[in-house]
């Protein structure tokens, strides 16, 4: 006898908000403007990134850890002032709530990096991808939390 393997099918209240979060305009809106914002910060990143590395000589890690620090300011001023704006909370309590995510998500970017700089790729390189793999991460920790709108 052959067993199955359970599917696995998100409850129909799941598949309906979800659903619904899809074909709202504001939500696609956000999001084009979260990539955005995403993209200025990847730079920043990467530039930050590169200097600390070539010029100031430090280890790639802590090349990451400042890069991602001047990023993750930049980021959180542009979207409580662009991307979310109409979702504003107390700067300071939405301000750690952003940095929380965020720390979560460079920790799984800084694994990311010191998985591809182990594997031989090149430490900008390794960044750079890193980076864009953690985004979607981003983009749900601080749309569901961080700019979560009360009810």
């Amino acid at each position: 006898m052959i067993e199955q393997q359970p599917t696995l099918v998100a409850p129909p209240r799941l598949r309906t908000r979800a659903s619904h979060a899809l074909r709202q305009r504001h939500n696609w809106e956000q999001l084009g403007k979260f990539c955005v914002v995403g993209f200025v910060g990847y730079a920043v990143n990467l530039v930050v990134y590169t200097v600390l590395l070539k010029s100031a000589h430090l280890h790639y890690a802590a090349a990451a850890t400042g890069s991602f620090l001047v990023a993750v300011t930049n980021n959180y001023v542009l979207n409580r002032v662009w991307t979310f704006r109409h979702q504003r909370g107390h700067i300071a309590y939405q301000g750690l709530r952003f940095f929380v995510v965020s720390a979560v998500v460079y920790g799984a970017n800084l694994l990311l990096l010191t998985l591809f700089v182990q594997a031989g790729l090149g430490k900008i390189v390794s960044q750079a991808i890193a980076v864009v793999l953690v985004t979607p991460l981003n983009f749900l920790g601080n749309k569901l939390w961080s700019f979560r709108r009360k009810r």
